[in-house]
């Protein structure tokens, strides 16, 4: 089901030749892949079909020997009582900033991941697609602080996205684990 749900969403998004960037988004002029791979929690979204009904969603970027970065996407899909995951290709958008880059989860068919702003200590990451219909927060921790969470509405207001339709993503299952752990 989740598969065949990705498939649909992504030759359709991958369909519009989607590599460009939103209108008054820059990527980050330095993107250090190495230091950006590791695992990274999902703290806010716009919705879309893809993670629609998904909690405690992660992605998960490996550097490959070619200059690649292995994607794997993870998500809780409560309704199905099961994890489900997607596992794509990102590579840097030829002549574009560092951030600038595309991905693909099938084949030749691509669409823009946009990293327009990261802390210095790659701790947190504000990522676009090609439109201001995607719109990710990400973190290196499950949890991030309510100035964090502020501090991202307000910058993506100034940059035209409606921070009223955002998802605060469910990270449970993820700090119940972590505080197992510790």
């Amino acid at each position: 089901m989740k598969t065949l749900r990705l498939l649909v969403v992504f030759f359709v998004f991958a369909g519009v030749g989607c590599t460009g960037l939103p209108e008054g988004i820059e990527p980050v002029d330095e993107l250090n892949l190495e230091r950006y791979q590791g695992s990274w929690y999902e703290i806010a979204r716009l919705d879309h079909s893809f993670e629609r009904g998904l909690s405690n969603v992660t992605a998960e970027y490996s550097l490959n020997p070619d200059g690649s970065v292995t994607v794997i996407n993870r998500g809780y899909s409560a309704q199905e009582d099961r994890w489900e995951e997607a596992e794509g290709r990102a590579v840097p958008v030829e002549g574009s900033a560092e951030g600038h880059l595309k991905v693909s989860f099938f084949g030749p068919f691509y669409a823009s991941y946009v990293v327009f702003r990261l802390d210095d200590a790659y701790r947190t990451a504000y990522v676009t697609g090609y439109d201001r219909d995607y719109l990710w927060l990400l973190s290196r921790s499950p949890e991030v602080s309510a100035e964090a969470l502020r501090e991202f509405r307000k910058v993506v207001r100034d940059k035209g996205f409606d921070p009223g339709d955002l998802i605060i993503v469910d990270q449970g299952k993820n700090i119940a684990a972590r505080d197992r752990a510790d």
